[in-house]
């Protein structure tokens, strides 16, 4: 008995000829020139017998591995249909899942485990008697890894920990050794929610009634060191002057130039400016930051915590408008920053960027060992893109008042975007500055350029204070 089976196709369409057309090869049970009366002249029983044989000719036979239901469509539409085919799916995302949970096996857990030597543990035991006042957060249990364990991390961590001892000890050096009688200046610990250890320092001065405060925020591969001959004429003015070298960058811990998040570096500025003020109660504060530096207190002021207790900020070339080179570039940060976060794009700058149209101050900063003057990381670059990316989209919640200073020459930052920044923002109290010519580090181009930025922003700090 044969039985027909219609669940493999919809609709049987049979069209009668007189004689079928000649084919080569065999099919079934047919042979190729035989002809075969039509349908339509046969009596009932041979069109079901007709029928039969077409059937038995679609069925599969005996041990065959084709599947049991076979699909009759023409051309290619019937292997489309099996490619995305509900078992074809499911075993594609399948595999999916496990190609994924291969790459992603060697991160999981990599932010709940920390290294910590016998060497770092004293380290940071010492620094935190250092801090002076430190944070009120608990610091976060430390997990202790066995020596034995993960030697190629142990050892990785160890080269990180030699290389932050050795510019901190530079840091704390060219602190000690200023030598300006006008200045007290000094350096302390402080200890993040994290565990990071992060240098910063203080510029006070000797005489003078103080006014109020400016915390100073560096830009990428640089640290707040450099701001220092800045720091001073703030004092000269009746300024109290502090600094922080966010993480991975001058005496402060982690890999140099390395930032795993902006979003940490946020934090820390936000927990350091509440120190501050805990140790200037009722000064009026406010926040200067460039490039990088500039786009952290941007993020940090549009919490309204930090709004409430700060009086101004100044950005200068904040990097706000950074775009990569191509924008494939957009779509694989992300992934390459997962995979290889670490990894330097191009080769080594070693000559350093053109940042300032004065040669000197070029030679001091490339040839500072606490100036980075490798290839960016790409995770560093991705944060910068991301931190960019949100502030893009929140321009219109900065309601702090602002100034905002630019050159129009610079190739790091975009000056039209610190442009769209000034017209987007909410704040009331806001002024930019276009500086025809300019290069990235405003407050290192030549003489009296340089003399004239710092007086604008003095007298901008001085009309703030004042009212």
């Amino acid at each position: 008995m044969v039985s027909l089976r219609t669940t493999a196709f919809a609709t049987i369409s049979i069209r009668t000829h007189k004689t079928e057309p000649q084919s080569h090869g065999k099919v079934g049970n047919f042979k190729p020139k035989r002809t075969y009366p039509s349908l339509e002249t046969r009596s009932s029983d041979q069109k079901s017998l007709a029928i039969a044989r077409i059937l038995m000719v679609m069925e599969p036979r005996q041990g065959a591995s084709s599947p049991s239901t076979l699909m009759l469509t023409s051309g290619a539409s019937g292997r489309i249909s099996a490619l995305f085919s509900r078992h074809a799916l499911k075993s594609l995302l399948l595999l999916i899942r496990a190609v994924v949970l291969l790459l992603l096996m060697p991160f999981r857990g990599r932010k709940r485990v920390v290294l910590v030597s016998a060497n770092a543990a004293e380290r940071s035991k010492d620094e935190r008697s250092e801090s002076s006042g430190g944070s009120n957060r608990k610091v976060g249990p430390v997990v202790r890894v066995p020596a034995t364990a993960l030697p190629w991390r142990r050892a990785a961590s160890s080269l990180v920990e030699q290389e932050v001892a050795a510019r901190r000890a530079l840091a704390k050096k060219r602190v000690v050794q200023d030598g300006d009688e006008t200045v007290v200046r000094d350096y302390s610990i402080f200890t993040t929610a994290r565990g990071d250890a992060l240098f910063t320092q203080s510029w006070r001065p000797v005489n003078g009634e103080n006014r109020g405060l400016v915390i100073l925020l560096h830009g990428l591969n640089e640290h707040s060191g450099r701001y220092s001959n800045f720091a001073k004429k703030l004092n000269a003015n009746g300024f109290n002057v502090y600094g922080m070298d966010w993480i991975g960058h001058g005496g402060s811990d982690g890999l140099h130039a390395y930032v795993n998040s902006l979003d940490d570096a946020v934090f820390d500025l936000k927990s350091f400016i509440g120190r501050v003020l805990v140790e200037n109660p009722g000064l009026p504060c406010f926040c200067f930051g460039h490039s990088t530096g500039a786009s952290i207190i941007l993020k940090a002021a549009l919490d309204p915590k930090v709004e409430a207790c700060i009086s101004g900020i100044v950005l200068t070339s904040p990097a706000v408008g950074v775009q990569p080179s191509h924008s494939i570039y957009t779509i694989l940060a992300p992934i390459v920053s997962l995979l290889l976060p670490r990894y330097q794009v191009g080769a080594a700058n070693k000559k350093g960027s053109v940042v300032s149209r004065d040669p000197e101050e070029l030679v001091a900063k490339y040839s500072d060992p606490l100036v980075y003057t490798g290839s960016i990381r790409v995770r560093t670059g991705y944060e910068i893109l991301r931190i960019a990316a949100y502030l893009q989209q929140n321009l219109k919640q900065v309601r702090v008042p602002f100034l905002l200073l630019h050159g129009t020459a610079d190739r790091v930052t975009d000056p039209d975007a610190s442009l769209k920044l000034y017209e987007q923002a909410s704040a009331t109290d806001k002024t930019i500055r276009l500086l025809e010519g300019h290069l990235h580090d405003l407050l290192f181009e030549p003489e009296p350029e340089r003399e004239a930025i710092m007086k604008e922003i003095i007298e901008w700090l001085n009309c703030r204070v004042e009212r």
